[in-house]
């Protein structure tokens, strides 16, 4: 579908200005290139990712505290955003239940145009802004949850919608762009901002900005779990146990925390109901299910502030 010529032109206007949309100096021979010199291209792009993030921790930091008060008072972490953008969201929302044991609804993923859009592009789902706040109603966004818009070139109107609406229903609000001063970024609280440069293929923000969105992501959960008490040292203590991987890694967990034969962590974890925090804190303590269950809820679910109560009692 053809665009009207004065909206062509002033959308033209505008991807002149995205940094993920400018054209790479690095890679204008790729298409002359073997395999080998086109993957090493693209590597020499990817090593520009992590120092990118690295620059934008205070920031970061900043959206995992308000993350954090948000999961303390009931509240929620939603992401949203269309296309590559929204699928990550998605994707990390997805993960946090067998990863942490939350409920299924703590953690959400919205995209523009739904679930088909997960596996096919919507058309203009990207710029439906009027779409973006039905989404948040019938999610029953409420003023204690925590938004979070993606999206790498920071003027997709679906996102900026979202992130004006949350404002307005007085959640706080994240932005992640990879093009500064952008309209995303321009709508939001906290400003994410992980400039990675032009992509090897101009446009392709799947590629660089695509990693530099996953990896956000993965800090924004990961971080805000721990800071939340799902992990005791670097273990997932709170590992759903849903699948025979998932309950060897349990009993793997009980091992590495108490140091103990796997015959005793698979007891501690059937006492337990295969909970590998509560087998954990039975075995270090030597308390029973009931009594563990008690310290924990006494201690916000935190294991470590739990065995440094028994440890100080005794």
């Amino acid at each position: 579908m053809s665009l009207p010529s004065d909206h062509s032109s002033e959308l033209l206007r505008e991807l002149n200005t995205i940094v993920s949309e400018g054209q790479n100096p690095q890679t204008l021979d790729i298409d002359l290139l073997p395999s080998e010199a086109i993957l090493r291209k693209l590597n020499d792009e990817d090593q520009k990712v992590a120092p990118a993030i690295r620059e934008i921790i205070p920031a970061i930091a900043k959206a995992v505290d308000a993350i954090v008060d948000a999961f303390a008072k009931g509240g929620r972490l939603i992401y949203i955003g269309a296309g590559t953008s929204g699928r990550l969201g998605v994707l990390d929302a997805a993960e946090c239940p067998p990863t942490f044991s939350v409920e299924p609804g703590q953690v959400v993923g919205i995209i523009a145009g739904g679930e088909r859009a997960i596996q096919k592009a919507v058309e203009g789902a990207e710029d439906n802004a009027a779409m973006a706040i039905e989404d948040l109603q019938n999610h029953q966004l409420k003023s204690d949850d925590v938004l979070v818009g993606i999206a790498a070139s920071g003027r997709t109107p679906y996102v900026v919608s979202a992130l004006n609406y949350a404002r307005e229903q007085g959640c706080i609000t994240v932005g992640i762009s990879c093009s500064p001063n952008s309209a995303v970024l321009n709508a939001a609280d906290i400003q994410l901002a992980a400039v990675v440069g032009p992509e090897a293929l101009t446009g392709s923000t799947r590629m660089k900005s695509g990693t530099a969105q996953k990896l956000v992501l993965n800090m924004l959960s990961t971080a805000s779990m721990i800071r939340s008490g799902k992990v005791y040292r670097n273990l997932m203590v709170d590992v759903n146990a849903s699948n025979d991987k998932l309950k060897a890694r349990a009993v793997r967990i009980v091992m590495q925390a108490t140091e103990c034969t796997e015959q005793e962590a698979v007891e501690a974890l059937a006492q337990s109901e295969h909970s590998a925090k509560l087998a954990i804190l039975m075995l270090l303590t030597g308390k029973t299910a009931s009594e563990g269950k008690a310290l924990l809820d006494n201690n916000k679910g935190f294991l470590r502030s739990a065995v440094q109560e028994v440890e100080g009692d005794a």
